[in-house]
């Protein structure tokens, strides 16, 4: 792998190899912007965000952590490792605590993650609602939500997804509006209402 200059810039965009980047090198290239994604193959840079995307996170993780269980972790804007092109960045997952390593942790395999969490921001909104919830679903990622603004309100809607086994696709198992109260991959009880957004 080569990196080419810029025209008019200093700055040497790494050049990807000719089947595309890897989950080592997405953990080896250096300088890349925080929370870069490896989709099939390629390198995702995320774009800034939203007020709504950070304080939708907080508002999940709050909750989330409230009642998870020992064996659990909920966990934020950690890769998960779901093949060797693919390592996603979830905006929440649950874990199984006994993945979690260590504070110098970078990544979760896809064997450990029960619930995967997205947060649909405008310039990743195919990626959140087509490509991601298709690869977490064939690596075996049981749970899946999607999470978005609706209304002129921007009132917060959790979509909650199931996964198939047998057809390794998502069911729609619920949407949620003001309370998300459901009970897989443990008991989760959650105020989404735009004021418990707000508050924070």
């Amino acid at each position: 792998m080569t990196a080419e200059p810029i025209a008019g810039s200093s700055c040497r965009w790494p050049v990807p190899p000719q089947d595309g980047y890897t989950v080592d090198d997405l953990f080896t290239l250096p300088d890349l912007p925080p929370h870069t994604e490896l989709i099939d193959g390629s390198l995702v840079f995320v774009s800034p965000q939203r007020d709504f995307h950070s304080t939708m996170i907080d508002l999940l993780m709050t909750g989330l952590r409230r009642t998870v269980p020992p064996e659990l972790k909920a966990r934020r804007e950690m890769t998960v490792v779901l093949d060797r092109r693919n390592g996603p960045e979830p905006d929440v997952s649950i874990v199984r605590a006994e993945a979690v390593t260590g504070l110098d942790q970078t990544r979760f395999q896809a064997a450990d993650v029960l619930l995967a969490v997205e947060v649909v921001s405008p310039d990743s909104e195919s990626r959140d609602r087509d490509t991601k919830p298709h690869k977490y679903a064939a690596a075996g990622i049981p749970y899946f939500w999607l999470v978005e603004m609706a209304g002129a309100n921007q009132h917060p809607v959790v979509r909650v997804y199931e996964l198939d086994p047998l057809s390794k696709t998502y069911g729609l198992s619920g949407i949620h509006h003001d309370q998300l109260k459901v009970g897989v991959p443990y008991d989760i009880d959650i105020d989404i209402t735009l004021d418990a957004l707000k508050e924070l």
